[in-house]
């Protein structure tokens, strides 16, 4: 068998529950993995999941649409449920579901804080608990879960999301911890990607107009190999991690660790603090900018 035709099967008989997968980045996702051999949960609140049925099932693949919020404990398990009842298991979870509410900080209500919490952050670890007993069980798995930059490194006007996206992070840390054992593994991709959902950035200026050209590059369906390899046994070795997907361009995000350390007999005091450890530490503070910063160049 060729190295194609080998990466064409790498899912050939696992089972996937991708959330959010009506359109988008999601949808991308669900028909790279229909052409990699893998059965298909289509979930999406819209009937666009229907659709996304139907073009998996015209190319050959076996999927199933499933409509229940994955903010809601039960309904999320209802997700589950349907993967085990049509096709007998399951392999991998992508935690792809999200909304914005954008909105800066000091105007925003706790509506739409709690809405996107509920959605990213809830649903991500509602979706991935109701896997994980059957994962466990079978001794192998594998999560997926969307973080973003917004989250890593900063945005304005994206409190809630930013939040929503680093709680994505320890979670995914927590099931590579808690399932390492179980042979399951947990990863998170940071996607740029034009979709529906980032559409909404403003264009009124020259420069902001130029910005949505640049993201209108970042084509949603070169996040999909990535997705899928981390589903399949050729990531057998790779959990913990941080990815990040941008056109042509994949990355590798550092995590949280001590940069410096300073030591005081007796303690410290406000004043010693002030006058001798930030001064210190203050060259490696991370900077106050968006995520934007950290990749001034165009997308490749």
């Amino acid at each position: 068998m060729s190295n194609g035709m080998q990466e064409e099967k790498c899912m050939a008989g696992k089972v996937v529950v991708i959330t959010g997968a009506g359109g988008g980045i999601g949808r991308d996702i669900a028909l790279c993995m229909g052409r990699h051999g893998a059965k298909v949960v289509v979930n999406d609140v819209s009937d666009n999941a229907d659709a996304v049925v139907g073009e998996l099932r015209a190319e050959g693949a076996e999927a199933i649409a499933s409509k229940e919020s994955v903010a809601q404990w039960e309904s999320a398990q209802r997700i589950i449920t349907t993967a085990l009842d049509v096709f007998g298991r399951i392999d991998c979870v992508v935690n792809n579901a999200g909304i914005l509410r954008d909105r800066f900080f000091f105007n925003m209500s706790r509506a739409e804080w709690s809405d996107v919490l509920d959605v990213h952050l809830n649903g991500s670890f509602n979706v991935a608990r109701a896997a994980a007993p059957h994962m466990k069980a079978q001794g192998a798995g594998a999560f997926v879960h969307m973080t973003s930059t917004s989250g890593l490194i900063g945005n304005l006007g994206q409190a809630n999301y930013a939040a929503a996206k680093m709680g994505i992070v320890g979670l995914s840390k927590s099931i590579a911890l808690d399932m390492a054992k179980f042979n399951v593994r947990s990863n998170c991709i940071a996607p740029w990607a034009w979709t529906q959902m980032t559409s909404g950035i403003p264009s009124d200026t020259p420069e902001e107009k130029a910005r949505v050209e640049k993201f209108k590059r970042m084509e949603s369906h070169k996040i999909a190999p990535l997705v899928v390899y981390l589903c399949s046994d050729l990531s057998s070795h790779v959990t913990a991690q941080i990815f990040g997907a941008r056109a042509n361009e994949l990355y590798l995000f550092s995590q949280p660790q001590i940069l410096r350390s300073i030591h005081r007999d007796g303690g410290w005091s406000v004043h010693s603090i002030a006058e001798h450890a930030i001064p210190a530490m203050q060259a490696s503070f991370s900077p106050n900018v968006v995520s934007i910063k950290h990749t001034p160049w165009d997308p490749v």
